[in-house]
């Protein structure tokens, strides 16, 4: 039997899945009843497994649900006009992604799976509906749109104005710091996405990332193993970002 089945027939799955998700705090509305938050667990239509490489939504496809990342890791991404792919964010578990798709009802990005992920589908009709009712939720759908607007004259501000070693060092701490928010290390981390897909979000060449990582291991600021980043120095990075603030 299939997990949507099963989930039909069995909504307490998805309290399982939803009221006492370990993510809750970060994709669910705080302070709400046990009331509004059955009726949120509701909502939940299914959650969806994404393998590696794969598309959890593509450009252009009509928009009908947002999607709470469980586990995993995300890139989205559109077609430039050479036909590469311009990476535009990256987001993880207790994050919330098809945002995209609300200004004209079809999605404007790629979503695809830099790991093995797990989502819950939440329609979006559904969600506007409860949210008219529960005053918490609506305030929430709209903190997470105001976090992305910040998150995107964050990415201006990078792209504007930053010399490579600022970019770098602004990516790694913010990477960081979210993890951080989720229960992991906050000095280590390992990165999903290649150093190609980092140049793309930065505004950088593959060969200026690689450099700029071995500058940073040099200077005694991180270390790296593959994938794998230790932060040895915070401050140092934390400096060369405010450094460029102050600047401006």
């Amino acid at each position: 039997m299939t997990d949507v089945k099963m989930m039909r027939m069995n909504p307490h799955t998805i309290k399982v899945a939803c009221s006492n998700c370990n993510l809750r705090e970060l994709c669910m509305p705080l302070g709400l009843s046990n009331e509004e938050i059955d009726r949120l667990d509701d909502v939940v239509a299914n959650r969806r497994k994404i393998k590696r490489g794969t598309a959890l939504f593509r450009n252009g496809e009509k928009f009908t649900s947002l999607y709470a990342i469980r586990t995993g890791f995300f890139k989205t991404c559109v077609a430039s006009e050479d036909g590469r792919d311009q990476v535009t964010g990256f987001q993880m578990a207790g994050e919330i992604i098809g945002l995209d798709g609300i200004v004209n009802d079809h999605h404007s990005c790629d979503a695809v799976a830099l790991e093995d992920a797990e989502v819950c589908v939440m329609p979006f009709d559904r969600i506007e509906e409860l949210s008219r009712e529960i005053n918490g939720l609506q305030r929430h759908v709209h903190k997470i749109m105001s976090r992305e607007i910040v998150r995107e004259h964050g990415v201006m501000l990078l792209l504007g104005s930053m010399r490579a070693e600022e970019r770098l060092a602004a990516f790694l701490l913010n990477l960081v710091q979210r993890l951080h928010a989720r229960g992991f290390s906050s000095s280590e981390l390992i990165l999903r996405m290649t150093r190609e897909e980092i140049g793309s979000y930065l505004g950088l060449k593959l060969e200026t990332v690689s450099r700029t990582f071995s500058k940073f291991m040099e200077d005694g600021i991180i270390e790296v193993k593959q994938r794998h980043v230790r932060i040895v120095d915070t401050e140092a990075l934390a400096r060369l970002v405010n450094h460029q603030t102050e600047c401006h």
